[in-house]
């Protein structure tokens, strides 16, 4: 079955393309820019809305919480996905991009839980939900209006700046926050000044409606409307439509799965990983991220291009085998590069710990349980990004290169004195616990390695959007498209984080969450070798399934 409106009758002129692409890519990065800018601001943002006992802890109920806004992507893809089938793209992803602009602006406004306690994170957590549900109809509105003016021949490459401009959004948080911090006194920006790039959000609202507000609406839903052909309950619809359920599944599956896992570990846990266990100077982190995030913007317009090609198939696979093959190299180099004293230390006076018990909970202290003295002293090691290896036993035992390292009873209480101590000691033994500035060799390894990590997030998201469009139906084609695509981002992506970093604090291995995003990259692999349409790129109308 296909619909009689699923290509406009004319293509629309060159000149209103660009305009088209620049508004709807100029929106997409601001709203990007809104949602990551907490993400870049984790670090802080722990201190100021999530203090507590112990460093593992305040950074995973921040990362928590940068979770539960994905999680509510889906319902975000179903409200909007509802209402750009039924009342138009256009005015739907005005709607979005407002409620995204006024909720960031929100999170700078709110005191810290210094101020009002409890209150502080749970305003927070209500704002992150706003964002999740803006988010959740701003991709799919963006991609869909860019597809439906673009050429079939160049649907590719054109919507491809979508996708460019998600990595925008990251660039530009990062690019604000360093503005700041250039301007603005270190003690000071983690007082006040890094409000300052939440409440700029109002400003680029206000830039994006100007923009958008500048379009008309998609022509092919235009001649759908007119044609009596949109959709009577599009949510309904995109599980009832003839395969689309197939489809649905493969969407989720092998497309989404793969594309948003890769980016959110290309670019946030590269980012929590250098800040967190490779210790490595925070500006560093930023100013190195920057440079590799704005380079890497340019390399989903090639891979878009090609998939106009070679279809969109290639480019997928291709990107997800080779992460399954590249990723661990490429952490365990970045991790050499940027602090080699940690691997050096710990090859030469290997850390182990005996004792009873000697499991740790990162989430224990929310609850009624404690952490066994032997768990107190996995956090410690696991919050200073130490390698360990643990031997059950009836006494409790720290080591280093077999030497004894005597455990203070005053440690076992005193999280702050257990730290200072043990790192202490530790130091004795060559580990490196000092903020660390790799030379500039070593940052332009770490760049390059970046860069490949950009060039596996280009293969598998370069040439998504179009493929997701042609996927489905025009009636139902926001609907259909973003369900799968926010609940695959939302859940697998949004969580990566916050799973990855739990991982990592239960098993002291700062790599060990890197296998969340090999296992989903793998399934995509098989659902995307299956399932995704192979040949040259056909619009629905075209598709017998």
């Amino acid at each position: 079955m296909a619909s009689t409106a699923t290509l406009p009758k004319k293509q629309e002129e060159e000149s209103d393309i660009r305009l088209v692409i620049a508004a709807s890519s100029a929106g997409t990065v601001f709203e990007w820019y809104d949602f990551f800018i907490y993400g870049t601001l984790y670090a802080i943002i722990s201190h100021a809305f999530f203090p507590a006992g112990n460093e593992t802890l305040s950074v995973l109920l921040t990362w928590a919480t940068f979770a539960i806004g994905f999680g509510f992507r889906p319902i975000g893809a179903i409200l909007f996905g509802y209402l750009g089938d039924r009342l138009g793209r256009k005015y739907t992803f005005l709607v979005t991009v407002t409620l995204m602009g006024i909720a960031t602006a929100g999170v700078g406004l709110v005191p810290s839980a210094e101020s009002i306690g409890i209150a502080a994170p749970l305003i927070v957590i209500v704002l992150r939900i706003l964002q999740g549900l803006a988010l959740g109809g701003e991709y799919g509105g963006a991609a869909i209006y860019v597809a439906e003016h673009a050429p079939p021949e160049k649907r590719g490459f054109y919507t491809s700046f979508i996708q460019a401009s998600v990595a925008g959004g990251f660039v530009l948080s990062i690019a604000v926050v360093l503005l700041c911090r250039f301007a603005i006194p270190e003690d000071d920006f983690n007082a006040w000044g890094w409000r300052i790039p939440f409440l700029l959000s109002l400003v680029l609202l206000a830039i994006s409606l100007w923009m958008r507000f500048k379009l008309s609406e998609s022509p092919v839903f235009r001649a759908m409307k007119d044609a009596g052909e949109t959709a009577g309950n599009p949510f309904v619809e995109s599980f009832t439509f003839p395969g689309n359920k197939k489809r649905i599944f493969v969407a989720l599956f092998g497309v989404t799965a793969g594309l948003t896992t890769i980016w959110y570990t290309a670019f946030f846990t590269s980012l929590s990983f250098l800040r967190g266990p490779m210790r490595v100077d925070g500006l560093t982190v930023e100013l190195t991220l920057f440079v590799a995030g704005l380079i890497a913007m340019a390399f989903y317009l090639p891979v878009g291009k090609w998939s106009d090609r070679v279809g969109r198939k290639k480019p997928i696979i291709i990107g997800n085998l080779l992460t399954l093959l590249l990723l661990f190299p490429l952490f365990w180099a970045m991790g050499n590069l940027a602090n080699p004293g940690i691997a050096e230390a710990a090859k030469a006076a290997p850390v182990r710990i005996e004792g009873p018990h000697c499991t740790t909970d990162p989430f224990a202290e929310l609850g009624d349980s404690q952490a066994s003295e032997c768990g107190r002293v996995l956090e410690t090691l696991v919050a200073s990004g130490v390698p360990y290896t643990i031997v059950k036993s009836d006494t409790l035992r720290l080591t280093a290169g077999g030497e004894e390292i005597a455990l203070h009873s005053e440690w076992l209480h005193d999280s702050a004195a257990r730290k200072a101590g043990i790192e202490q000691a530790l130091s004795q033994h060559g580990f490196d616990f000092s903020r660390q500035f790799p030379p500039l060799i070593n940052l332009a390894g770490i760049v390059l390695i970046l860069l490949i990590l950009g060039v596996l997030s280009a293969l598998t998201y370069g040439s998504a959007a179009a493929l997701l469009s042609e996927m489905f139906p025009a009636k139902i084609r926001y609907s259909s498209m973003s369900i799968p695509y926010h609940v695959g981002a939302g859940y697998f992506g949004g969580f990566l984080p916050l799973i990855a970093s739990y991982i990592v604090a239960k098993s002291g291995d700062a790599y060990a969450g890197l296998w969340y995003t090999w296992v989903f990259v793998l399934i995509a692999l098989v659902v995307g070798i299956w399932g995704i349409p192979s040949g040259p790129p056909r619009d629905f109308s075209d598709d017998a399934g």
